[in-house]
């Protein structure tokens, strides 16, 4: 819990800053010994209470700007050369419970895609997340003459986290996402609105994870089968 990075320091800081006022009053009433000891004691918690509040901010902020989370999980099963079935699953959020859906991709590589809408650095530290709005699924070919002739496949989704509405309860209410789409110019926090896609090899009974970044959507291998098409560089498949 990060909370406690800023509550201990504070609870520290009062202490010294106590201890540091007591020494003080002792020094101006000629307690020499007791009152160099309560300063010298108010000062170290209050230097300790710095460091602990500097190192609290550093991690929280590098916590914030690295934050992720889920976006789906896909499982891939081949079907013939360069024709694959794809299993999508998107997590349980809110109150939308979680979703599955098989597509069929012709290609190589499966590609994901969602609009984004990305905050700036000190919007994300102080608690804003980037949101998507999934928008395809498609298939990709490693050689651009297949990509330019062959079968084509390409997906609609949709679907994102659900958006967070100020006084929801109001007929004019807005979302975040609307909001800032329309008034991005005069919103000082949103840095831009934009596409993000991610893609990976296709092999027979790869895993894969797809999750949204404070910058967009990433792509991870969770399993042999998908760590070894990976890391054979996106190469045709036969």
């Amino acid at each position: 819990m990060f909370w406690w990075w800023w509550i201990a320091p504070t609870a520290i800081a009062i202490v010294g800053g106590l201890i540091l006022i007591s020494g003080l009053a002792s020094l101006f009433r000629g307690r020499l010994l007791g009152g160099l000891l309560g300063t010298a004691g108010g000062g170290v918690l209050l230097a300790a209470a710095l460091a602990g509040a500097l190192l609290g901010q550093n991690i929280q902020t590098y916590a914030r700007l690295t934050y992720e989370r889920p976006v789906a999980s896909l499982s891939i099963r081949q079907l013939a050369p360069q024709y694959f079935e794809a299993t999508v699953t998107r997590p349980a959020d809110g109150e939308q419970p979680e979703q599955t859906a098989v597509y069929p991709i012709h290609g190589d590589e499966w590609r994901m895609e969602a609009q984004v809408l990305k905050w700036k650095p000190w919007a994300n530290v102080v608690g804003l997340d980037s949101q998507y709005r999934l928008d395809r699924l498609s298939g990709r070919y490693q050689d651009i003459e297949l990509e330019r002739t062959g079968a084509r496949s390409v997906h609609a989704l949709s679907g994102g986290e659900p958006e967070t509405r100020p006084f929801a309860a109001l007929p004019w209410s807005l979302s975040v996402w609307d909001t800032a789409r329309k008034y991005r110019r005069y919103i000082d926090a949103v840095d831009t609105l934009y596409g993000s896609a991610a893609y990976m090899p296709m092999a027979d009974g790869a895993t894969y994870e797809v999750w949204i970044t404070q910058s967009g959507l990433i792509a991870r291998p969770t399993n042999e089968a998908a760590r070894a098409a990976s890391a054979g560089g996106f190469v045709r498949v036969e």
